[in-house]
């Protein structure tokens, strides 16, 4: 599957905030965009305004890079967003939530959600004593998440939940770290979104 290999953080500059697509290195002196949190290049000091596009254009990527999604599967979720009952931008944000990568991250068995979609497609996630190695699998309320595999990567595991313990659990998610176990509780709430994202701009872009 295609991925972006490019540098992490320079979406972090362009984006003018931390997505935090590096883990803990975000969090450290070394990150980065604590010493240029300016956009990348050698007009990026230079004050732009940006036109109502560029605003939709921006929020698009911001939502599309820090989920790890690719234009036609950002668009692909959205469209099944646009069929679903309710307002379409908070349905998007539900789905993108809900995706198995992002559940792995926000439980805090990963440091990053590049990390637990790795988790993932490497077979390490059981639910219902199942095996799911599918990135996006879209989780329901009730199921169980469990991590299994060997005992130098449920040590790997403890570390992340160790360097991640002060991540703040959303209300839809249970967890038991020593048994490196989750549940879904409820679905998730507008609320419940770690970073501002105005999803209305992102809906006016795909209206046109």
């Amino acid at each position: 599957m295609a991925r972006y290999l490019g540098p992490a953080c320079r979406i972090c500059r362009r984006q003018g905030m931390k997505l935090f697509l590096k883990g803990t290195k975000c969090m450290t002196e070394k990150c980065p965009f604590n010493k240029r949190g300016f956009p990348p290049g050698d007009h990026g000091q230079n004050r732009v305004k940006l036109s109502d596009y560029g605003l939709q254009l921006r929020e698009k990527q911001k939502a599309k890079r820090m989920y790890g999604l690719l234009e036609r599967q950002f668009r692909k979720t959205f469209e099944i967003a646009s069929r679903s009952r309710g307002v379409t931008g908070e349905k998007l944000l539900e789905l993108l939530e809900r995706r198995l990568d992002n559940v792995i991250f926000r439980l805090g068995f990963a440091t990053s959600r590049s990390q637990a979609r790795q988790i993932v497609r490497h077979g390490h996630v059981r639910i219902a004593d199942r095996r799911v190695n599918i990135p996006s699998f879209s989780v329901r309320p009730g199921q169980s998440i469990r991590l299994v595999g060997s005992e130098k990567f449920m040590q790997s595991v403890r570390q992340a939940r160790e360097l991640t313990k002060e991540r703040p659990l959303p209300g839809w998610l249970d967890r038991h770290p020593e048994e490196c176990l989750g549940t879904v509780v409820g679905i998730p709430k507008r609320d419940d979104v770690q970073f501002p994202i105005q999803e209305q701009l992102i809906v006016e872009l795909y209206s046109k």
